[in-house]
């Protein structure tokens, strides 16, 4: 089944275009922005312009978007071009294996993620404990030294790039990439997405060029809704949409009962019972691994909370009750003990409760 076409993002789209037309496009580009917002998508759409055999040759082309209908293309969004090289977070099954064993399991782990993500393209984010290991790239440099299979370009789309470093003090798989971000081959472009910039390392940014996508319109987010999730309810339609914030990946998680909403109304229930509570709520967080799971369960708090400001009431303490979340998830994104967070924001919210 081939993955949705790309939605929004027409100035973006644009630039890219003619950075292509005019032999400008760097090699190496970071997309940055909201979770969920499509940059892993606009990747896939730049891998399929620079791919495309009959880009600009039809009346419709001749903006220089990519056709749609040729070999290169199709295989593009049935995520089958033996070019384009999409490496997502993988948890791996066995952690003790030697490096080339590694190297095969990351392998294996990724055709089977791609093989899931075409039979149902509209996928849910990776696991928590899901990471860019030393393997991954490794597998990646083996790849980028491959001659181009049927066109004249190679792309590499590194999702989620964060999780090359998924923890302080673990930055040797992002360390690895940085000759390949500072000297790509001549037919190669390397796409890096994220949605927390900050986490790269400096010498990582420094080596690509930042390309920030902003969030969609709402009429937007609402065509996508009704086109590819078929949605015929005026009413439902406009609840997705608003709980989307102009990410179409957060409209396609508002459809589900998400892990995050789910442990964030957990998490506000204990803040308002006893220590006891608070503090077994906290130790049920898994000890490591604060980006993933934890940080969702924050983001759903998030969410509760800008809902309540904007119905009113004791806006006072809800904007000190964001603050505090905003403090912890920050702190979250450095890996510091998840149950050591959850205590102390616990607290901190039992007592504006």
């Amino acid at each position: 089944m081939p993955i949705p076409p790309l939605y929004g993002h027409e100035g973006i789209r644009s630039r890219l275009v003619g950075a292509i037309a005019s032999g400008r496009l760097p090699q190496g580009l970071l997309l940055e922005g909201p979770r969920g917002v499509g940059k892993q998508r606009l990747g896939l759409w730049l891998a399929q312009t620079l791919l495309c055999r009959g880009r600009g040759e039809a009346k419709e082309q001749r903006t220089g978007e990519p056709c749609g209908q040729c070999q290169a293309c199709k295989l593009v969004t049935s995520l089958s071009h033996p070019d384009v090289h999409w490496f997502v977070p993988v948890e791996l099954s066995k952690k003790g294996a030697d490096a080339d064993k590694q190297l095969d399991l990351v392998a294996e782990a990724l055709a089977d993620e791609m093989t899931a993500r075409r039979e149902q393209p509209l996928y849910e984010p990776p696991s928590g404990l899901a990471s860019h290991g030393i393997a991954s790239v490794r597998l990646l440099l083996r790849r980028l030294a491959l001659t181009p299979a049927l066109g004249q370009h190679k792309v590499f789309i590194v999702g989620d790039a964060e999780r090359l470093v998924p923890q302080i003090g673990a930055e040797a798989a992002a360390n690895a990439l940085l000759k390949a971000l500072e000297e790509p081959p001549a037919d190669t472009v390397i796409v890096l997405t994220t949605s927390e910039p900050d986490a790269l390392l400096p010498t990582m940014l420094s080596r690509v060029v930042r390309v920030r996508l902003a969030r969609n319109a709402d009429s937007i987010v609402a065509v996508f809704a009704q086109r590819e999730l078929g949605l015929k309810s005026e009413r439902e339609v406009a609840q997705r949409v608003a709980a989307a914030d102009g990410c179409i990946g957060k409209l396609l998680a508002s459809g589900r009962p998400g892990r995050g909403p789910e442990a964030a109304d957990a998490f506000r229930a204990t803040a308002t019972q006893g220590a006891v509570q608070r503090f077994a709520f906290a130790l049920s967080q898994a000890p490591f691994q604060a980006r993933g799971g934890f940080t969702e369960m924050l983001d759903g708090l998030l969410e509760r909370l800008r809902d309540q400001a904007r119905r009113g009431g004791e806006t006072g303490k809800v904007v000190e009750a964001i603050a505090r979340v905003l403090d912890a998830r920050e702190l979250a994104q450095g890996n510091v003990n998840p149950q050591l967070l959850a205590a102390v924001l616990a607290d901190q919210l039992a007592e504006l409760a």
